[in-house]
Parts: structure tokens; sequence; C-alpha cells
């Protein structure tokens, strides 16, 4: 039996990418590590967003797509993307999204007091307090590493046959149940980070691909070898899997588990590190080797996106 120890990252599609460099990075305090490009759209940033090296676990990533169509959550997507805070930071986190205007709403899950807001192009997130995990050493803008969002605590998961995925969860990506709640039921993975899915059980009408969504999800895979063995446990269970991709970051594999929810399988080597030193992750537009020759083009199309120090935190 194969086990995932849960979330490599998450991928969404947002809108200007400025305004997703402002609120991730001057915000919500996370690191950009990666400046690079989506691979199969080149003409489209793909920002990489996490802990001060872009810890499997912490990263965010997102095709900012300008001006297009507002998408809609709904069935086959993750619903909401949860980040985890250390024990104490909860009202840091209540007073610093209300400076910056956003609307909060303060509930309870399972025992956990939640935050939950939008981004600003409607992507739904959460925050909550949680012990385990690694801290963040990174700190920026008005967030110090005291507080900093540690990384991912989970996703709550909008399936279009909430049977089947859960069942998937357990019998494909090795995560055990542990509690049901109203309309949730939770399951966890082994590590510390993006470990805890709740999945809701109550359909909804069908997502819609666009501005303000979740694109896949990606579980972790420990190594290489690994995940050539993932690929043959997922096609095993009778699952449509792609052939193994290069990301320059991580390989990747892909499947649409039968609540038609994207997943990923990632490898945790070989990380942002590799072509790029620490101090200057994400300063700069990297591209991989085939796409060089077209720098100068591409440099042309893509909006200008920046890290700052957001005017509240001056």
């Amino acid at each position: 039996m194969k086990h995932t120890t849960g979330i490599h990252h998450v991928t969404a599609i947002v809108g200007n990418p400025q305004e997703n460099v402002d609120f991730y990075a001057g915000v919500l305090g996370l690191r950009l590590v990666k400046k690079t490009v989506n691979f199969d759209d080149p003409g489209t940033y793909h920002l990489y967003f996490g802990n001060e090296q872009g810890s499997p676990g912490t990263i965010i990533t997102f095709f900012p797509w300008p001006n297009a169509y507002q998408g809609r959550i709904g069935s086959g997507q993750v619903g909401v993307t949860t980040y985890i805070v250390p024990k104490g930071s909860l009202t840091f986190w209540e007073d610093r999204l209300s400076k910056f205007g956003l609307a909060v709403t303060k509930y309870e899950r399972f025992g956990e007091t939640y935050l939950e807001f939008d981004d600003p192009h409607g992507l739904h997130l959460e925050i909550t307090e949680r012990e385990e995990g690694p801290n963040s050493a990174w700190a920026f803008g008005g967030v110090p590493a005291a507080h900093a969002i540690k990384g991912f605590g989970g996703a709550v998961l909008l399936s279009a046959d909430p049977l089947r995925t859960m069942r998937v969860l357990t019998e494909v990506m090795g995560l055990t149940r542990v509690g049901e709640e109203g309309d949730f039921i939770r399951f966890r993975a082994s590590g510390d980070l993006g470990n805890i899915i709740d999945v809701k059980q109550t359909t909804m009408a069908p997502g819609r691909m666009g501005v303000g969504t979740v694109h896949h999800i990606a579980w972790r895979a420990d190594d290489f070898a690994d995940h050539e063995a993932w690929r043959e446990h997922v096609s095993a269970h009778g699952h449509q899997v792609t052939p193994i991709v290069d990301r320059q970051y991580f390989n990747a594999i892909y499947f649409r588990e039968p609540g038609a929810i994207l997943f990923e399988i990632a490898t945790d080597p070989p990380g942002f590190l590799h072509n790029e030193p620490f101090e200057q992750l994400g300063e700069t537009l990297l591209l991989p080797p085939w796409l060089e020759p077209k720098r100068a083009e591409l440099e042309r199309i893509l909006l200008p996106a920046e890290v700052r120090v957001l005017k509240e935190d001056l």
C-alpha cells in the first residue's frame, strides 16, 4: 500500500500578475521562490510562492491570465485552500486581513478555528493554527517570521462523486479517514504539512475553470524512483495517468479522479535551488533551456510583476 505524505503544491488561475504578487507576497508574506512561465503556454507566467525555499507542502503556484473570464468554484475542484500558522498567531492574521480591507468569516470545523477569505481574484482561502509542521523562516513587509504562514494545512475538496473520491484518497493515495462533522469527512496523510483533507459530502453545480479557481492539486512523491512506482500504482487502480513530465523543479504525473478533480503527483526533488541561489530566489524571470531563445519576445508579452512592500506596511 502506497501513501503520500500530503500536498506538494496547489496550482490556481488568477488575473493580473502584479495583483497576484501583491497579495501572496505583500499581504500573506509568502516568498516568491520562482518566476517562470507556463511551459505549455509560454506567454503566461507561472509564479511559485512558498516558505523561504519553497519546500514541498508550502508551494502555491499561479497561472495569471489578465482580462480572462471569471471561473466558478464548484464540483470537480479544490473548493478551499487551507494555510496553517503557528499557535497564537490567529489574532495577528485577523487584524492583518482586516487592515487590508478583506472580508473575513471566522468559524469552527473539527474543533479548529478558521479565518476564511478570498484573494483579489476570487480564490477561497482559509487560515488556522496548528502546532505541527516546521515554522517558516521567511519575514516580509508586515509579516514577522514568528507569525508567518508555515505552509498548507490541507484543502477542502468539492467532488462530483464524493464516495468515489474518498475511495481514491484512501485506496490509492493512502490517506486515513479520521472524522466526520456535518457535511464534511476528514482524511489525514502521514506528513505534517498539507496533510488534512476535508471532503464535502454534498455535491454542487460543476465548477468552471477560469480566474479564481484551482486548476489542480498535487501530492508528494519522495523521489524519482518513488514517482515511477506511483505511476504504476495509480495505473494499476484503473486510472488513466499521463507519462512522467519534467517540470524543471519536480517531475509530474496527472490523472483525473472519478469526482472530476485533477490530481497531480510531484517529486520532492530537485526543488527550486538547483538553478538559482537561495538569496536570489524569484528575483528574475527564469526560462527552461528550450525557451531561452524566445526570452526577448516573452519579456515583451509578459506584464511587469515585482515583489514590493505595500503602502499599508510602510
